[in-house]
């Protein structure tokens, strides 16, 4: 049962990360871009449509946190989207550069992968 609430943790702190990060990217994108000292896109849509998938995925990440072991299915998911953009982050970074700004979400990100590898284990039914 500890463990389950420490499942639970690990989603709703994503869920939280996840669901502001979308909204500041959604909202405001242009004051992270300015903070950063980044080149905006050319367009906010480039911007806004991935904030919303992160929203979308923020709110699923809540449904894990509140039901863990019944939405164990939609943990590969959450490792699928943790692992493609650490992994996307990471392979430019290190093979051609990157501004910093996107660095500190690779680590968040990577964090979470296998916080959530670990969870779908744990969850797993008893054989």
């Amino acid at each position: 049962m500890k463990q389950e609430r420490l499942i639970s943790i690990v989603f709703a702190a994503s869920a939280i990360y996840d669901g502001l990060l979308g909204l500041v990217f959604l909202l405001v994108p242009g004051r992270m871009y300015l903070h950063f000292a980044v080149t905006a896109p050319n367009h906010w849509a480039y911007v806004r449509f991935p904030a919303i998938i992160l929203i979308i995925f923020g709110v699923m990440f809540l449904q894990v946190a509140l039901k863990p072991v019944q939405n164990r299915n939609l943990i590969p998911y959450g490792i699928l989207l943790k692992g493609a953009y650490a992994g996307t982050v990471f392979a430019y970074w290190f093979a051609q550069g990157l501004p910093d700004m996107w660095k500190p979400f690779a680590f968040c990100d990577a964090i979470f992968a296998l916080l959530f590898a670990w969870a779908w284990v744990r969850l797993a039914p008893a054989r």
